[in-house]
């Protein structure tokens, strides 16, 4: 059986997913994720680095509660809220950035925090526009502000720069530490991205291929705020030593 519970309030987030497996469109029985363990420290950013297909989103829309069909247990503390940056932006059409953000906010959220959070992710000048309006960088940003402003216990993020160039994609990278830098939150981030997994991380999980479990799980010591090219470099061709099947030299 499976079971969402909420534990104490100190308690950490803790992830036992025995089986999630799939059916496919003939009928057959695809095997997603195993015997997958996780205990996740709170206002951490924890990130889950596996290769495409191999159960990464699937396991976060478990964490999410978005998917009931699976054997195991996710325990998350008693009402914790979570936040959700999907890998595609996802704002209504219909509404205004500022309405996109509004819609999802946290009860308590109100101006100020609107204020703060939009100049935070450089979009205070685009808060009357339409998602139409924007170029896919800037609504990588209001969904980023969409997911803080939850103000979640939880944040949760698959993928979420994947679709954008690099040089835009090291900026949202960026600029993501920086607004969680400055508000924690306990967060996971899903990516198949070997240095942004490394940038972001305070825990690294390595994932193996479908069907996915935990493979090793590293601690980056360094400081984010001090993983410039050299010690991303430094940290990859360590982690490449030593876990040849999980990363690469590119």
């Amino acid at each position: 059986m499976n079971e969402i519970q909420r534990a104490g309030v100190t308690s950490r987030f803790e992830i036992r997913i025995e089986d999630k497996t799939h059916v496919g469109a003939d009928g057959t029985l695809v095997p997603a994720i195993r015997d997958f363990v996780l205990e996740v420290a709170q206002e951490s950013m924890t990130v889950l680095m596996g290769p495409s297909g191999c159960g990464k989103t699937t396991l976060l829309r478990i964490v999410a509660g978005l998917d009931d069909r699976f054997v195991g247990e996710v325990d998350v503390p008693a009402g914790a809220r979570i936040g959700v940056m999907f890998q595609e932006p996802r704002l209504l059409p219909w509404r205004t950035v500022q309405q996109n953000i509004e819609l999802v906010a946290a009860p308590d959220f109100g101006p100020a925090d609107l204020e703060w959070l939009a100049q935070a992710v450089g979009i205070a000048d685009m808060l009357p526009r339409y998602p139409q309006e924007l170029s896919l960088g800037i609504a990588r940003r209001v969904a980023l502000a969409r997911a803080f402003a939850t103000k979640p216990d939880l944040l949760l993020l698959d993928e979420p720069f994947v679709s954008v160039d690099e040089r835009t994609a090291d900026r949202l990278r960026r600029l993501l530490l920086e607004v969680w830098s400055a508000r924690p939150t306990t967060a996971i981030l899903v990516t198949h991205n070997a240095r942004e997994a490394i940038l972001l991380a305070d825990q690294l999980v390595l994932l193996a291929p479908r069907p996915t479990h935990v493979v090793a799980v590293e601690t980056i010591a360094v400081p984010q705020a001090e993983r410039d090219g050299k010690a991303i470099d430094a940290i990859h061709a360590d982690l490449l030593r030593r876990y040849p099947a999980n990363f690469t030299s590119t």
